[in-house]
């Protein structure tokens, strides 16, 4: 089963431009308690580096494009995301990394709680751990 699950929005508009839409429990598979959103990352700069317990995120690249890594303790996935359209579905126990930053790129991220840091694990060993004591 593959890590990397997209999620399409529906792009409307006409001759004036595009819009998309965003709705909780619809295109987004949760209620939506946060959003933020990350720009003007240095170039070379890498971001994430850490997994939520229970947390549910789609990461939308609104401009340019960010190549993220996935991890689930046994497999390790890659994708580039560069669309307004799609966004990236990370549920729960996920290790995330985000690399190579265009110098445009702007990501909007959707969570499904608000901020809570006990929820984050910021060390991999302890991720692997953690993992490894769920099966």
């Amino acid at each position: 089963m593959s890590l990397i699950k997209i999620v399409k929005f529906e792009i409307l508009g006409d001759h004036r431009g595009s819009l998309v839409s965003v709705e909780s429990n619809k295109n987004i598979p949760f209620k939506i308690k946060r959003a933020y959103y990350i720009f003007g990352t240095k170039s070379g700069i890498s971001r994430g580096y850490h997994a939520h317990k229970k947390l549910s995120q789609v990461i939308v690249c609104l401009a340019g494009s960010c190549r993220i890594v996935l991890d689930d303790g046994y497999t390790r996935e890659e994708t580039v995301i560069s669309s307004p359209s799609k966004g990236l579905l990370i549920n729960g126990l996920i290790w995330r990394e985000m690399h190579d930053f265009s110098p445009d790129c702007l990501l909007l991220v959707f969570a499904s709680d608000y901020y809570f840091e006990p929820d984050y694990i910021r060390d991999y060993s302890e991720f692997l751990k953690t993992v490894k004591g769920k099966r």
